[in-house]
């Protein structure tokens, strides 16, 4: 762990939160100890925060619609997942052997999961500030990036709801089934606009398959000519 903390540049007083945060599902199954799922649902909130407060007090000519698509490109699993490998949060993973063996330490949604899991577990520790500092410290070249439009990420789901508003209406997404084992899910999503159905899309999490889904809708409108 002490290769880890020098790579986040933050010392915890309680180690079992950084251990906690690193522990994905399928080990905790095993070993009846408590995953990361927690830590990520609270990190999730705690980075769209600080980066919503960054980007709403340092953009101010962008509009509510601007504004939501850069922290898109922020926050998307790709970005997450970039920062998370650099970190080397792979190998620090507590994984079953089968996740491991499937290439778990590598599986975007879970390096993903992991960035937003030890962020919750840096601000458990230690507050707010150490919280933001681990923000801007391995986000901020991204937030630079994204601002510039040299994003790593194509946001299809907000590609589709603003061509489905210019006709007044509205996509929505659901999910359709979850196959396969714990470690190892495949998620489909299917997307509607006004409630009928248009295309659906396969993912290794929810959110790449919801990206999947506006993705073959968008394809879909554009071989018939934007009709709905």
């Amino acid at each position: 762990m002490i290769g880890l903390a020098l790579n986040i540049n933050y010392q915890f007083n309680n180690e079992d939160l950084l251990l906690t945060a690193l522990t994905h599902s399928s080990y905790a199954n095993e070993n009846k100890t408590q995953s990361y799922e927690r830590l990520e649902f609270l990190g999730d909130s705690i980075l769209s925060y600080v980066v919503s407060d960054y980007i709403y007090k340092n953009f101010t000519e962008l509009p509510e619609g601007g504004l939501s698509k850069l922290r898109s490109a922020i926050v998307c699993e790709k970005s997450l997942e970039q920062v998370a490998n650099k970190l080397e949060f792979g190998k620090y993973l507590r994984l079953s052997k089968g996740e491991d063996m499937t290439g778990g330490r590598t599986r975007p949604s879970i390096l993903a999961d992991v960035f937003e899991s030890v962020l919750a577990a840096i601000y458990l520790d230690g507050g707010m500030d150490p919280a933001k500092k681990f923000v801007f410290d391995f986000l901020g070249e991204n937030i630079d990036n994204a601002r510039k439009g040299k994003t790593i990420f194509e946001d299809y789901k907000t590609k589709l709801q603003e061509l489905v508003q210019q006709k007044d209406k509205h996509a929505t997404y659901m999910g359709v089934s979850e196959k396969g084992p714990e470690h190892n899910k495949v998620f489909v999503v299917a997307v509607h606009i006004d409630g009928k159905f248009l295309a659906d899309g396969k993912g290794r999490s929810k959110k790449e398959a919801e990206q999947n889904a506006a993705k073959n809708a968008l394809l879909l409108l554009d071989r018939n000519n934007g009709k709905l």
